[in-house]
């Protein structure tokens, strides 16, 4: 194969990823309840599969790691939790993502505090303290914001990674847009 060729099907394939990038951009932005939703019906969906094949490979395949215990707790676990979340859909994701934010809201506020106190310990060696110490009060006010409100956290970074997807696909759609250019040459 020739590399023109070669160039062209990788600048069809970037495209492609990109209008697919896009369209999840666009989904998480319109509609960010739903993309968690669906979200979370993916990863259940995924833990079921691995925990499948997972207890297959431990039963049929041969697969030999010297913790068998831990292994089939973990696949028969991998394979209850995916059943779980797919029963209750609905209550399912609003916990997924609740617990993601609170998550991420107790890594703000825990940042947040190490920059304040870094800050207040080291202001001799940092000069302008002001910077650090206003991150760090943001980063906590960030993570108290995110514990009151967590679903609204997590429709926020839905569409913020829905912005980001849109911004990544525009990338690609450039790198496509080079490589199939480039092979016309």
């Amino acid at each position: 194969m020739a590399a023109s060729e070669l160039q062209k099907r990788w600048g069809l394939l970037m495209g492609l990823r990109g209008l697919i990038m896009l369209i999840a951009g666009l989904y998480a932005v319109i509609w960010p309840a739903t993309a968690i939703f669906v979200l979370v019906m993916i990863g259940a969906i995924v833990l079921i599969i691995d925990g499948v094949i997972g207890v297959w490979a431990l039963t049929f395949g041969g697969a030999k790691t010297g913790n068998f215990w831990f292994d089939v707790v973990r696949n028969v676990l991998a394979i209850i939790v995916g059943i779980l979340l797919l029963l209750s859909p609905v209550l399912s994701a609003l916990l997924t993502a609740t617990f993601f934010v609170y998550l991420i809201a107790i890594q703000a506020i825990i940042v947040g505090v190490m920059e304040v106190v870094f800050a207040v310990r080291e202001r001799a060696l940092i000069g302008q303290v002001w910077p650090v110490l206003l991150s760090g009060v943001l980063y906590v006010l960030f993570g108290i914001a995110l514990c009151f409100e967590p679903l609204m956290g997590a429709i926020f970074f839905v569409v913020f990674a829905g912005f980001m997807m849109i911004f990544f696909a525009a990338g690609l759609f450039a790198l496509a847009w080079r490589l199939y250019r480039g092979a016309q040459a």
